[in-house]
């Protein structure tokens, strides 16, 4: 019995690999333009401009309208009534067009060149390259496209608003059979970008009962990785799994932090879940008396113009994540004001952060952003302002 069940087994897995077989050899092989025509973008790069070739996506409002070059566009430069000429750029005389992908995306390339955006703020490496396939970043990511599309500056950040269906919207990585079990191990990651797609309530939707348990830090709070923990959510028992199962971890914790193995923040709240031990009646933990030793040092804060600022000065240089998991927690103005306050907006009459000429050839997002993170110290911009006052003139001063 169990011979012929081995036996039904393997011919089942030679007809399967036979029918693969066959397919694979009566398929055509995929085609691409590297068939039909010879063409290096790094090299034209050199020569002309993105809209010389591309003359049609100024007026564009669709991926699917005919974007690519044809005679038209290439008669400025080449013979192409020339017979002769046709094997300088067709493959095998092969006159057929170029292949443009549909697209299910919804892009308006006329509205963002109004906008005033260039062909390589999206399609990057094309410049390095013959073919536009050969770019791993010819087809812009979604770290790209959040640059603006973030709900911060100019555009919306929902999902369909670009994408027709968003049923396919899910990463390769999240289709694993386990992913739910896995996921925590991408989110863990230092480069995780799970805030791209997902919020707070995302996670909330399994992990509600999360936040009761750990909020006050008790030793019965503590289980060991992996060994889930019953709890019951209204109707809904969950399994609940501690990632901190160090019992000691209370006090150890302020390691993990400081290295980045993860980041506290994808799960924790910092303005109310750190305050439920650093507690301070003032602005921030320092106040409090709660320091690292690395702040005891002798002249751990030099003030002065042309003193350096002391070791808080090169802590901040080096880290300055590390300064605010600690201070400002509450939501009060930046500590850093406390001195380094520009109060006449004259150069070199207060303590300076920054040294001389700091990036002062960048067309930087303060330009445009009154959400920059300059404006947390500095002046806010303002036309209006006077030749010895306001942040433009740092640069732009008579």
């Amino acid at each position: 019995m169990i011979k012929n069940l081995y036996i039904t087994i393997i011919a089942i897995a030679a007809a399967v690999l036979l029918f693969a077989a066959f397919i694979n050899q009566s398929s055509e092989p995929m085609q691409s333009n590297k068939d039909l025509i010879k063409f290096s973008h790094s090299l034209h790069s050199e020569l002309v401009e993105c809209a010389d070739c591309h003359s049609k996506v100024a007026e564009s409002i669709s991926l699917n309208d005919r974007l690519l070059p044809n005679h038209d566009n290439c008669v400025d430069c080449h013979d192409v009534d020339d017979d002769n000429e046709c094997a300088t750029c067709h493959i095998d005389d092969n006159y057929e067009p170029l292949m443009q992908k549909h697209s299910d995306l919804i892009y308006n390339h006329k509205i963002h060149n109004i906008l005033g955006m260039n062909c390589i703020d999206c399609h990057k490496g094309l410049d390095k390259v013959d073919y536009s396939f050969e770019s791993s970043e010819v087809i812009p990511s979604m770290e790209i496209c959040a640059a603006c599309h973030n709900e911060v500056k100019i555009a919306t950040n929902a999902c369909e608003s670009c994408h027709i269906s968003t049923f396919s919207l899910l990463p390769q990585t999240h289709r694993n059979v386990d992913y739910t079990r896995s996921h925590k191990f991408q989110a863990w990651e230092v480069n995780a970008n799970c805030m791209m797609c997902h919020d707070n309530t995302t996670c909330q939707d399994c992990h509600v009962s999360t936040t009761g348990i750990t909020e006050m830090n008790l030793p019965d709070d503590f289980y060991p990785p992996y060994q889930p923990s019953n709890s019951i959510d209204g109707a809904k028992q969950q399994a609940l799994l501690k990632v901190h199962g160090d019992f000691n971890y209370r006090y150890s914790h302020g390691i993990d932090a400081k290295g980045k193995t993860s980041e506290c923040q994808t799960c924790h709240q910092k303005e109310t879940f750190c305050v439920n031990c650093h507690q301070s009646e003032e602005r921030d933990f320092a106040m409090a008396g709660i320091v690292p030793s690395s702040h005891l040092v002798d002249n751990f804060m030099a003030i002065g113009v042309g003193s350096g600022g002391g070791e808080h000065a090169t802590l901040a240089r080096r880290d300055i994540e590390q300064c605010v998991s600690c201070h400002d927690v509450q939501g009060a103005d930046p500590t850093c004001i406390t001195c380094h306050l520009d109060t006449d907006g004259i150069k070199g009459t207060n303590p300076k952060t920054h040294s001389s000429n700091y990036m002062s050839g960048e067309e930087g997002d303060w330009h445009e952003n009154q959400g920059s993170i300059c404006y947390n110290c500095h002046t806010s911009a303002s036309p209006q302002s006077s030749q010895t006052s306001g942040f433009c003139n740092y640069c732009h001063g008579l």
